[in-house]
């Protein structure tokens, strides 16, 4: 199948690669046209636009950094796409958002799965994300082999919708278990422990998580560059914030760590890389949590 690819960062740029090597046709398009110039050796093609992309492919994939963003190119491209061609929306948005953008394809006779990925942007040029799904199983299985090649893992977790409502889940715990994280490294430090060697107890015991194995090298290194930004984390937290309101539950480590967020935004600008919460605490106690040995970032 010819797949359309909108969208060209940290993690679109990635899965538009896979999909290449893996002989897919792929034509792409994103607003920084040195993204996709770093595909073409890839065989990747180029499109002047979303709509000249919709017309010329099977079917689009779309991994933008907004709910406004996605809307935009809908917009543009649901017209001139072929009955029976599918939107595969990989951006994270909220539930809303999904009903509302499927409502949209299926008037114009298109199909639309939600798509969005979690596991960390290191995992996306390997191949090992795992895919949370959300829309018809007939589509799914379409959409399967191109699947395979994007993810190890793939989750069809209902109706279009509930994708949305188990990323931001996923998201939030995450944040929640790197402010968690920042915190006992900090006081392994202040304790006199060596950091090395507390982050290697900290992996081999009851502890440990995901965040911890991969965000916590960065925050030793003092790189922090997870290639996730504070704008996206305090979106995706805006999500959960608006799904504890909606089905009655309290967050209050979600609202905590959202607090947290907010905060780093203030220091740091939106545009820092979200592990940079943790330097808050370093920042505030002059303690730097550094360890020898530790990768700038991930591969």
């Amino acid at each position: 199948m010819h797949y359309g690819f909108i969208g060209l960062g940290n993690l679109g740029g990635k899965l538009a690669a896979r999909l290449a090597d893996a002989a897919f046709t792929v034509t792409a398009f994103d607003l920084d046209e040195a993204l996709i110039e770093a595909l073409e050796s890839n065989g990747v093609r180029r499109a002047a636009g979303p709509t000249e992309l919709a017309a010329a492919v099977d079917h689009v994939i779309t991994c933008l950094p907004s709910p406004e963003a996605s809307a935009k190119v809908l917009s543009q491209i649901l017209d001139v796409m072929e009955p029976g061609a599918s939107v595969i929306e990989m951006s994270t948005i909220s539930r809303d958002d999904a009903l509302q953008f499927a409502g949209l394809a299926e008037a114009a006779g298109v199909g639309f799965l939600e798509l969005p990925v979690t596991g960390g942007v290191h995992l996306a040029a390997r191949g090992e994300l795992t895919l949370l799904a959300g829309g018809p199983r007939a589509l799914l299985a379409l959409h399967q082999p191109a699947l395979d090649v994007m993810g190890n893992a793939v989750f069809h977790m209902g109706d279009v919708g509930s994708a949305s409502l188990i990323k931001v889940i996923t998201n939030m715990l995450a944040f929640i278990h790197l402010q968690a994280c920042g915190e006992a490294l900090m006081l392994a430090a202040r304790g006199g422990l060596d950091l090395g060697t507390s982050w290697q107890a900290i992996a081999a015991s009851s502890g440990n998580s995901f965040v911890h194995e991969t965000e916590g090298q960065l925050i030793l290194n003092g790189s922090y560059d997870i290639g996730f930004t504070i704008d996206l984390a305090l979106k995706d937290l805006g999500f959960a914030r608006q799904f504890g309101e909606s089905f009655g539950v309290p967050l209050e480590l979600a609202s905590a760590t959202l607090k947290r967020f907010n905060e780093a935004r203030e220091a740091y600008g939106g545009a820092g890389q979200s592990p940079m919460i943790v330097k808050l605490l370093e920042d505030a106690l002059d303690t730097s949590l550094r360890a020898p040995g530790f990768p700038a970032s991930l591969t």
